[in-house]
């Protein structure tokens, strides 16, 4: 029998703002356990909750980044469920009336582009933290993230592999980040994924009993959680098993997940509105203030890179990447003049060494306008592909600008064609077999002469030259 996925993500997006949904407590990472949590936070008797405008401003962008409506009146609801982490014992989120619903994003896999659509988003205050490492036969808890603000973004079950759910993720994570609503930085836990996944029969219409994997925080571990969680299903339907509705952990270090608890539905959750809580209601003036500060989005940028840019739909796909990514690549296009070499040198060279060095574009010690400087002289000829990344590597290591390094280490390519061609002169005499071989019709032979002339002239010669003028002695 062949089995047809189906995924449906759900994404808990931590909310760019200073300060917690709920309260004036800090949202900054990495303070000692319980440090910042205010007595709204631990739900002491008697305190009342008070919405970040900012957490709301978050949430209409992101709604208008993807297409969504906008509910103009929306509210808040109380999710029920003991949890040591939980200090109230519910949840403040949205169920009923979301802020965002539908919307729709862009995705492309093995050249395929695919739309998803969404659900919905809805605003939401995170839990606290269990500690289990520092503890032998206890748990600590650490209230410092209990009501940092969410955005839970649920998209419908339209994926249909573990590379679509990755696509998707990375998409999605790729907006927040662009719009600056999140920071996006995953082993923080500014960006978790739950993945909902079930299996059926090719051509069934019905879903398949689902079970979702929680809390994924690497885009690695989403795509091996999902592939193990589908091999797992498949074996057991066709072994005669039944998959029950549940929550599983993904154990990165077996690479198999494991059944935490059976899966909740809504009415376990006895929600109702949060009577603290007035309704929130947006008006067309605070909307279009927000669309205002929405820069160029991802998909309209890596349309005017291909027009503008005449780079492929892939390149300008990985060239937006981030803000940051695009807006180096477009300053060295610039600088430069020759965009389609820019993208090349962004996403080859430039690239390759700041994973190796693990640094982000922003903490490049090649600037744009150095890169743009240097893909110049590869142009106007004064270097050849080879000798320009020995100037690259001379700029990563801060030896100077462009022309100073070329001039101190010699590496201007060589164009004079007398001291070419007593380059090649020298090196037809020295090599009269492979001369031989050439005019009896064996074409390796001439790029075994173009090897000694470059050899002989220490990389500096202009290849282009070197073909003209060997082809022109040997004919």
């Amino acid at each position: 029998m062949k089995w047809e996925t189906v995924i449906g993500l759900e994404v808990h997006t931590q909310l760019a703002t200073k300060s917690k949904i709920f309260s004036g407590s800090s949202t900054a990472f990495g303070a000692a356990p319980n440090t910042q949590a205010n007595a709204v936070d631990i739900a002491l008797p008697g305190v009342l909750p008070v919405l970040n405008k900012g957490a709301v401003e978050c949430a209409i962008k992101f709604g208008l980044a993807i297409g969504a409506t906008l509910n103009r009146v929306n509210v808040f609801d109380r999710k029920n469920y003991f949890y040591p982490d939980l200090p109230k014992g519910y949840q403040i989120s949205q169920l009923a009336k979301p802020i965002v619903e539908g919307g729709a994003l862009t995705i492309a896999v093995n050249g395929a582009e695919k739309v998803v659509h969404l659900t919905r988003a809805h605003m939401e205050e995170d839990a606290g933290k269990s500690l289990h490492e520092d503890f032998h036969g206890m748990t600590g808890i650490d209230l410092n993230r209990a009501g940092t603000p969410l955005l839970e973004i649920v998209s419908e079950p339209e994926m249909r592999s573990s590379a679509e759910a990755v696509a998707y993720a990375r998409a999605l994570h790729t907006l927040v980040t662009w719009i600056g609503i999140c920071d996006g930085n995953m082993q923080e836990g500014s960006f978790r994924v739950d993945a909902n996944v079930s299996v059926r029969p090719v051509g069934q219409t019905e879903f398949g009993t689902r079970r979702e994997i929680k809390n994924l925080n690497s885009f690695r571990f989403l795509q091996q959680a999902i592939d193990y969680e589908v091999r797992w299903q498949i074996e057991t339907l066709e072994d005669g098993g039944r998959i029950e509705q549940a929550t599983v952990l993904f154990d990165p270090d077996t690479g198999e997940t494991r059944m935490m608890r059976s899966k909740e539905e809504a009415h376990d959750y006895r929600y109702f509105p949060d009577p603290d809580l007035l309704p929130v209601r947006l008006d067309e003036a605070w909307i279009d203030a927000v669309r205002a500060t929405l820069p160029e989005l991802p998909a309209a940028m890596q349309t005017r890179f291909q027009d503008d840019y005449g780079v492929s739909a892939y390149d300008a796909t990985v060239l937006t990447g981030s803000r940051a990514l695009a807006a180096y690549f477009e300053a060295t296009a610039q600088k430069s003049g020759q965009p389609k070499l820019a993208a090349n040198w962004v996403m080859g060279e430039l690239s390759a060494a700041l994973n190796k060095a693990e640094l982000d574009i922003a903490q490049s010690p090649v600037s744009a306008a150095q890169l743009g400087t240097l893909i110049t002289r590869i142009q106007d000829g004064t270097l050849s592909g080879k000798l320009a990344k020995q100037v690259f590597e001379g700029l990563w290591e801060g030896a100077g600008e462009v022309d100073a390094i070329i001039e101190a280490r010699g590496l201007k390519q060589m164009s004079d064609s007398g001291e070419l061609e007593k380059i090649i002169d020298d090196v037809l005499a020295a090599n009269p077999k492979s001369v031989e071989e050439f005019r009896a019709g064996k074409e390796k032979a001439f790029n075994a002469l173009v090897g000694q002339v470059m050899k002989a002239s220490r990389g500096k010669a202009n290849p282009a030259q070197v073909n003209e003028l060997l082809k022109g002695k040997l004919q």
